[in-house]
């Protein structure tokens, strides 16, 4: 599960617990300017991985690393589909990040009233 805050202008992303280990990372950074939005997408986990590099993904049970889909790289940490969150970015080196939060729909809303008009 990931953690998300936003502090000076930045959209801090902590991944928690265990899939510190599957996804290879402990902490994204990407400045506001460059976050698109943010949707609650409980049907992402159905969408093709492409190749991981690096990550781990074992159906069912976890997708957490860094996937290359459609010519995108793409940043993964989903345990349960029902509470994962897409992040859209812009000029950073992920295209999206699919994330599990605790709550979907208050980690949306802090996104997207953090963005610039």
């Amino acid at each position: 599960m990931a953690h998300v805050s936003i502090d000076n202008g930045n959209l801090i992303v902590e991944i928690e617990g265990l899939d510190k280990l599957w996804a290879l990372k402990s902490r994204l950074t990407i400045p506001l300017a460059h976050v698109r939005g943010a949707t609650a997408d409980p049907g992402i986990a159905k969408e093709p991985k492409g190749l991981r590099s690096p990550g781990t993904h074992v159906p069912g049970i976890v997708t957490a690393g860094t996937f290359h889909v459609d010519g995108e790289r793409v940043f993964w940490d989903v345990r349960d589909p029902a509470k994962a969150v897409v992040i859209q970015l812009a000029d950073e080196r992920y295209a999206r990040l699919v994330i599990q939060v605790l709550d979907p729909r208050a980690t949306v809303a802090l996104v997207e009233d953090a963005l610039p008009d």
